[in-house]
């Protein structure tokens, strides 16, 4: 199910259900294009969102068709802004090991998290735990707020 909000941006509850979660990649890539946001910003939003997506699915609902996972996006000319909440008990992100330590190196545990913080600008767990937002601010408007000037 696909709403449009108030405030511009949409939401879309799916099944947890792998495939759907590709459909709103492919629904924010295109609005994404459609923005003039650069292949660069569009490559990592759309990694980020795959992980949020996929452990909300996986880790959030294990896999229970009957949970719903709640993405809701916006697109801005200056940032992009998703949250992604699942029906699951949540998790405490200072629990999730480190990927880069040597004791996790072959753990693949931890990494989708290190990839959405690398990407977005921004990512937050709010309490309990299955609920994520993450936000792009864009490479041009990024400039604009330290003080560059685009000639």
């Amino acid at each position: 199910m696909r709403n449009a909000m108030p405030d511009g941006s949409v939401e879309f509850v799916i099944p947890s259900d792998l495939n759907e979660a590709k459909m709103i990649q492919e629904v924010i890539e295109n609005q994404l294009r459609q923005s003039l946001y650069e292949d660069k910003e569009i490559f990592g939003i759309r990694l980020a969102l795959e992980e949020a997506i996929v452990n909300a699915i996986k880790h959030g609902n294990q896999m229970d068709d009957g949970k719903k996972v709640y993405v809701r996006f916006r697109v801005l000319p200056e940032r992009f802004e998703v949250g992604v909440t699942d029906e699951g008990s949540g998790f405490n992100p200072d629990d999730v090991p480190d990927p880069l330590s040597d004791e996790n190196l072959e753990r693949p545990s931890g990494r989708g998290l290190l990839l959405m913080r690398h990407y977005m600008t921004e990512v937050t767990v709010h309490p309990p735990g299955n609920r994520l937002t993450m936000s792009k601010v864009r490479m041009a408007a990024a400039g604009r707020l330290n003080g560059d000037q685009a000639h």
